[in-house]
């Protein structure tokens, strides 16, 4: 077996560091609004990286998984750009949930 990740590793990881990135920069789209269009949101892919990481014989905390994937510790960022979920958000959001369960 070879040392090198296959060309379809490095096109998979490419695409992920972009998407990682351009969530970095779309500060402005909340995590409450990813789970309701998308089903997913920062944290989730946080914790996907941390389970690909455990998977893979590393150890990796939540909070270290978080950083990865934010850019800069989890509290940092929500002080900085998260918002509170307004009642019309967290309703829509429970609606997607159950339809998508």
């Amino acid at each position: 077996m070879s040392d090198t990740a296959s060309p379809v590793v490095e096109y998979e990881a490419a695409a992920f560091r972009r998407l990682v990135e351009h969530l970095r920069r779309r500060s402005d789209v909340q995590n409450i609004d990813l789970m309701i269009l998308a089903g997913f949101c920062r944290n989730c892919l946080a914790d996907w990286y941390r389970e690909a990481a455990e998977a893979a014989g590393a150890t990796m905390s939540r909070e270290q998984a978080r950083e990865a994937i934010y850019g800069m510790p989890f509290d940092e960022w929500k002080a900085k750009h998260q918002r509170e979920a307004t009642p019309e958000q967290l309703a829509v959001f429970e609606a997607s949930r159950s339809r998508h369960d």
